[in-house]
C-alpha cells in the first residue's frame, strides 16, 4: 500500500470520528463550529459542579465514595456558599460465594454495593438514583491475603460507584446548560 493512499484513508477516517457526534461531557464549545481543537470552551458545567457540597457518608466504605466524589466533583476545594448538596447513602452490601470445591468451601466472594444518591437545590431534588458495583476477589489460604483483596475491592467498588455519580451529575448538568443555550438561542 502507498504512503500517499494510507495518508487518504487516515484523512478520510479523522473526518468520520469528528463527525460521530461525541462531545466533551464538563466542558462546552463557545463556538458554533463543529471542531473543538484550537477553540475556546465554556467551562461553566464543571464549574456549576464545583458548587455541590458532598454530605457525611456512615462507615469506612461511605468515607472512600465521599473522598472520590470530592475529587471528582470539587477539586478545587470544599464551596464556601454551595448551591447543591449531595446526600449519598448505602443501600445494600450482598456478598456471594462462589467457585465452590468439593468440600463445598468457596475459592472466590462476589459483592454487590448499592447505593442510593439525590442532588437537592434547597429542598428540591434535582437528581436522584442508585448506583451499583460488581466486584469479586479471591479466598486465599493465607487469611490475611484475603483480608487485603477484601480492603482492595471496597476501595475499588467505591471508586466505581463515585465515577458512576459524577458522570450522572455531569450528564445532568450538561443537559441543563444545553437546554438553556438551546432556549437563549431561541429568544
Amino acid at each position: 500500500m502507498s504512503r500517499k493512499l494510507l495518508s487518504v484513508m487516515l484523512l478520510l477516517a479523522s473526518g468520520f470520528v469528528s463527525a460521530c457526534g461525541f462531545e466533551p461531557l464538563y466542558v462546552q464549545n463557545k463556538h458554533s463550529s463543529a471542531w473543538y481543537y484550537g477553540s475556546e470552551f465554556d467551562t461553566s458545567i464543571s464549574d456549576e459542579m464545583a458548587q455541590i457540597k458532598v454530605g457525611v457518608i456512615a462507615d469506612r466504605f461511605g468515607q472512600q465514595i465521599r473522598n472520590n466524589l470530592l475529587d471528582l466533583l470539587t477539586p478545587k476545594g470544599t464551596p464556601k456558599k454551595a448551591k447543591y448538596r449531595l446526600e449519598v447513602k448505602l443501600i445494600s452490601k450482598e456478598v456471594t460465594q462462589q467457585a465452590l470445591r468439593r468440600d463445598i468451601t468457596a475459592t472466590s466472594e462476589r459483592v454487590v454495593y448499592r447505593v442510593g444518591y439525590k442532588l437537592l437545590e434547597g429542598s428540591e431534588v434535582l437528581v436522584s438514583g442508585d448506583s451499583v458495583a460488581y466486584v469479586s476477589y479471591d479466598i486465599l489460604a493465607n487469611p490475611y491475603s484475603t483480608t487485603t483483596a477484601q480492603k482492595k475491592t471496597e476501595t475499588d467498588a467505591a471508586k466505581i460507584i463515585a465515577d458512576d455519580i459524577a458522570l450522572r451529575l455531569g450528564a445532568y448538568f450538561h443537559s441543563k446548560h444545553s437546554y438553556k443555550k438551546v432556549m437563549q438561542d431561541d429568544i
